[in-house]
Parts: structure tokens; sequence; C-alpha cells
């Protein structure tokens, strides 16, 4: 990691929570409107992957609403 990049992640450490998350969807949200394709075909593969697995019984899955209660719980 540059010494750029480590610094910028060190400020943004100190940020809120809040304005972490905002930061972070913007993020997500620039990187999803690249033209990038490469990185659309490896999330497709990986869920791909994933549900194999779910099918052959090799993980579990949970209700949508246990996720995001246990993500307010750790992120709160």
């Amino acid at each position: 990691m540059s010494s750029n990049l480590e610094s910028l992640q060190v400020e943004i450490q100190k940020l809120p929570f809040q304005e972490r998350a905002i930061l972070i969807q913007n993020l997500i949200s620039d990187l999803d409107n690249s033209e990038d394709t490469d990185s659309e075909e490896l999330w497709i593969r990986e869920a791909e992957r994933r549900y194999q697995q779910w099918k052959e019984g090799k993980i579990q899955s949970k209700p949508a609403s246990a996720v995001f209660r246990e993500a307010l719980v750790k992120f709160r």
C-alpha cells in the first residue's frame, strides 16, 4: 500500500460513522458506474459459486432481517 493511500485511510478512519458510510456508498457507486466489466464478471462468478455451495448444503443461508439486525448491532 502506498504511503498516500495509508495516510488517506488514517484520515478516513477519523471521520464519523455516517460520513464514512456516505463515502463508501459514493465509492461503490463510482465503481459500479465504471467501464470495468471484469469486476462485473467476477461478481457473477462469485454469486454462482456461492449459490452452488448453498445448493450442495455446504453453506447455510439466513434471513435478510437477521443479517441487517447483526449489522446494526456490529456497527453501532
